[in-house]
């Protein structure tokens, strides 16, 4: 029975690892999309910028997605790192997801990993409030002081004024967005209404079906994709694409985020528009 024991141990063990997910089930927190209401009270929330980065979590052992697909950072990069559970977003720059998914997404890390930093906004396992969660990140941050490790500013603002206007500034200096938190709400496993997330327009994700071709300007090119959304919405995505883009579109079969304003009478998304691809190990859930 013992032998049979670490026979089936290290086949759980052997599956982990070739399948590359962690054996680590932590809670994972997501948004809702901020509402202006007369109801809300704005000082009553901390307020930081969205950062367009990987979301990743560490588990005290490894870094992991959102999925529980692990992320292979070099050594160097989460020595000293503390033993607690953390939330946060693997981040280079404004406008660089791109960029910083080929770094943290690759098996075998190299030296662009100095440009990431991980930018902590919570604590999963903490039962305190987040504005208490905040000076225990704060703590936890300053005892450690790895350059790799670093806790995103909140701010508080004392109107929804006072919000349009940062978010104004944020979006003029190339941020997308800002993310309101609740200073008494605790950590939930899912989608909390004490979460917000506020941007001038709206993102989602659909799968490339085909590639047509451009005419005009575009006759050598491709000039928009046929993609699909997970509720099996199709509509031909053709703008926002770059040059060398269209000339080496996403492929067939990948997926790609959009933006769009709100959704026409056919619920189709309205002045849909490419931002990037997607990698499969960010998808969100």
């Amino acid at each position: 029975m013992m032998l049979r024991a670490l026979i089936c141990s290290f086949a759980l063990l052997f599956v982990s690892a070739t399948s590359g997910k962690s054996n680590d089930t932590l809670p994972l927190q997501l948004a809702t999309v901020y509402q202006e209401s007369g109801d809300l009270t704005i000082n009553e929330y901390y307020v930081s910028e969205k950062l367009d980065g990987i979301r990743a979590r560490w588990t005290g052992k490894m870094l992991i997605t959102r999925k529980g697909n692990i992320i292979h950072s070099p050594p160097w990069f989460t020595r000293n790192w503390p033993d607690e559970v953390l939330d946060g977003e693997l981040w280079v720059r404004r406008g660089a997801f791109e960029y910083t998914a080929s770094i943290v997404l690759r098996d075998s890390p190299d030296e662009r990993w100095r440009d990431v930093t991980f930018m902590v906004f919570d604590l999963p396992n903490s039962l305190h409030t987040f504005e208490a969660r905040l000076e225990q990140l704060g703590a936890i941050v300053q005892s450690v002081s790895p350059n790799s490790l670093s806790v995103i500013p909140q701010f508080t603002l004392p109107t929804q004024e006072a919000l349009k206007s940062k978010l104004d500034d944020i979006v003029a200096a190339g941020g997308e967005g800002l993310m309101l938190h609740h200073k008494k709400a605790l950590y939930n496993d899912g989608r909390s209404e004490y979460l917000l997330k506020l941007k001038k327009f709206q993102d989602a994700e659909a799968k490339v079906l085909a590639h047509i071709q451009g005419k005009g300007a575009f006759a050598n090119l491709m000039g928009s994709l046929l993609v699909e959304t997970e509720a099996g919405v199709r509509f031909k995505l053709g703008s926002g694409f770059s040059h060398a883009e269209r000339a080496n579109p996403p492929a067939i079969g990948s997926w790609v985020t959009y933006k769009y304003y709100g959704l026409t009478a056919y619920g189709k998304p309205r002045f849909a528009s490419f931002l990037h691809t997607r990698p499969l190990q960010d998808l969100p859930q």
